[in-house]
């Protein structure tokens, strides 16, 4: 709602938090807006690592081939400006996410 502005005023300081409640509940759509929040820096600061994170993890579900699809294609293109020492940590976090929510993914 904040990241659009629709219901209530357009505040991107108040999205992630929502988000992050949302994906950490193993919401793909949150996890998907979670990678395109921190790719543009919509409330947080930049960080590609966080946003590869986020795609990588939505892309890995299978309940919403579209979604997944879409997640995969976006972390390619931020893979693509990422050194791969920024990609190998951001694997590395949605292996530990993943471990941490076993009955989230």
């Amino acid at each position: 709602m904040y990241l659009r502005g629709k219901g209530v005023p357009l505040d991107y300081a108040k999205t992630p938090s929502w988000f992050q409640k949302a994906a950490d509940q193993g919401y793909m759509y949150a996890q998907a807006e979670l990678g395109f929040i921190y790719e543009n820096g919509w409330g947080v600061s930049q960080d590609y690592v966080q946003a590869h994170m986020w795609f990588n993890l939505a892309a890995a579900r299978e309940d919403m081939a579209v979604m997944c699809t879409l997640a995969a294609k976006e972390r390619d293109k931020v893979a693509a400006i990422m050194t791969p020492d920024q990609i190998a940590e951001a694997q590395r976090l949605a292996r530990e996410w993943m471990q941490s929510h076993p009955s989230r993914r």
